[in-house]
């Protein structure tokens, strides 16, 4: 690849963190119901509590940027592949590894974003809360 092709590449890759990061955690809570509930005066900080063990649980940042290289490697391969057969490898490596890096990095982080919301929900319920989501 080139440099104008490996500024192409990067580039995607961090549109794809961003895009990803941006749809994650936002603002999304379990919607709790307090009727008859024992713990009722425990919510906002039990809120508090386990939305930072769902961050940590989900961990958004690192799985997508693993995700991105690993997704940009695979479609770096298979568009140099498939390049190569009509001849040009090196534009058919770019346009793979910036579209599978872009793929991969998206999938993860919405893959995280759900990890994040089960395992906020799963904290307040094991925090005695009645979860309606």
């Amino acid at each position: 690849m080139n440099k104008r092709q490996v500024i192409i590449f990067f580039s995607m890759v961090a549109i794809a963190l961003i895009f990803s990061g941006c749809a994650t955690y936002g603002g999304w809570k379990p919607v709790v119901d307090t009727y008859n509930d024992p713990n009722a005066a425990r919510v906002a900080q039990d809120d508090q509590e386990c939305e930072a063990l769902a961050k940590q649980a989900g961990s958004v940042g690192t799985e997508t940027a693993k995700s991105a290289a690993v997704g940009g490697l695979v479609g770096a391969a298979a568009g140099a592949a498939i390049g190569a057969a009509v001849g040009n490898p090196g534009t058919g490596a770019a346009i793979g590894a910036a579209s599978g890096g872009i793929g991969g990095g998206t999938f993860s982080g919405v893959g995280a974003d759900e990890e994040y919301k089960r395992a906020f929900s799963n904290c307040m319920r094991q925090r005695g809360h009645k979860v309606i989501n």
